[in-house]
């Protein structure tokens, strides 16, 4: 009987470390949330600034036109929690959307972990449904992340959803350049060269006077060919870019779990 008490002892000790340690683990990957700082927040450091812009862009002018927040967080890593359960908890934490009505979304990368999701609130899972949300990740970031291409991968998704959004809303989201303007201007630029160079030859079989005619076609030519290279793709970044502050956005929405995610 006298053996009992250290018996207990060598049970309890063993139990109590285990106990010790799994209640650092919960602390560290229970760490508080940094405050946001608008719609955009790179606490990793791995947006460009000219991404920045247009991520903030983009998501600004959804905000302003439907109320709906889309917001983007990077963290370093996240301490050893789950991402999924740490998106959720985050969107919680943050109430991204109006309270009662829940209409937000967060657009999340752990860049240690590798891993994304893209998490939806209440309101918005009608439009945004996990199927939608899944090709989205795929089509649009998933590619990109891989390449450690962080600012394009999330300006990409970001639009993907604002445009999801806004279609459901009926509004149009203006100022976003086609991907495709830039190559059309640098096909277009070849034209007048060619042309160009068909004068030249002709002019060098002709005598007198015909040099006249050459400088009035010349300077046509320059007229029409600079129409054509007065849009920029780069609209969208400076035309809202004051929409990434601290405004708006985070009204106590919740969210259930709703999305997709992965790694990367």
């Amino acid at each position: 009987m006298s053996r009992s008490p250290k018996l207990k002892h060598l049970i309890l000790l063993p139990a109590l470390f285990l106990l010790f340690l799994v209640t650092i683990s919960s602390a560290r990957a229970e760490r508080p949330f940094p405050k946001p700082k608008g719609l955009v927040n790179d606490f990793a450091n791995v947006i460009s600034p000219t991404y920045k812009q247009k991520i903030a862009a983009v998501t600004g002018v959804l905000l302003q036109k439907t109320g709906i927040p889309v917001v983007v967080v990077t963290m370093p890593d996240i301490g050893g929690a789950e991402y999924n359960d740490y998106a959720n908890r985050l969107y919680r934490a943050w109430g991204i959307g109006k309270k009662g009505e829940d209409k937000g979304v967060l657009i999340f990368v752990a860049v240690k972990e590798r891993k994304m999701r893209i998490e939806t609130g209440y309101g918005v899972e009608g439009i945004l449904p996990d199927g939608l949300v899944g090709e989205i990740r795929d089509r649009y970031m998933t590619p990109l992340l891989k390449q450690d291409k962080f600012g394009e991968g999330l300006f990409a998704g970001a639009s993907a959803v604002a445009q999801v959004v806004a279609k459901a809303s009926g509004i149009a989201l203006s100022g976003q350049a086609p991907k495709s303007s830039a190559k059309k201007g640098s096909r277009f630029s070849f034209f007048p060269l060619i042309i160009l160079l068909i004068i030249i030859m002709l002019i060098s079989k002709i005598r007198g006077g015909s040099w006249l005619y050459f400088l009035v076609l010349l300077f046509g030519l320059r007229g029409g060919g600079g129409s054509g290279s007065t849009h920029s793709s780069g609209g969208l970044g400076g035309s809202f870019g004051g929409f990434g502050g601290g405004f708006g956005g985070f009204g106590g929405g919740m969210s259930g779990g709703g999305g997709a995610g992965g790694g990367f």
